[in-house]
């Protein structure tokens, strides 16, 4: 059974950090990208960052360059993806997905599995 489990969400001063992981089971992570979305209120979801499962290759939304970083941890009793974000702005505050997909994109549509989401704020 294919599961992801999104987690290290809170609430954070803004310029202050955060790691979200995203551990997933029920298939190897060498077998596919992961997606990091968030959505803030009212808003739609967007494509955030990903990874390959398979590579190194990444992809970063403009919004988001040189803030936060992607890694993955493919070890089999880890298996889990990371989003490091720092210097996080009010406008970071969203909830944030991750997603099982067989390459890298921004596109949600490609994405078959997701996680339940973590909740990020991000406010003085």
């Amino acid at each position: 059974q294919v599961q992801l489990v999104e987690s290290g969400g809170g609430l954070v001063q803004p310029g202050g950090s955060l790691r979200l992981s995203c551990a997933v089971s029920g298939f190897y992570l060498e077998h596919y990208a992961i997606g990091w979305f968030r959505q803030a209120p009212g808003k739609e979801r967007e494509g955030v960052s990903s990874i390959s499962g398979s590579d190194n290759s990444t992809y970063y939304a403009d919004s988001v360059k040189g803030r936060f970083t992607i890694s993955r941890d493919n070890a089999k009793n880890t298996n889990t993806v990371y989003l490091r974000m720092n210097t996080l702005k009010p406008e970071d505050t969203a909830v944030y997905y991750c997603a099982a997909g067989p390459q890298v994109s921004y596109l949600e549509d490609e994405y078959a599995y997701w996680g339940q989401g973590t909740q990020v704020a991000v406010s003085s």
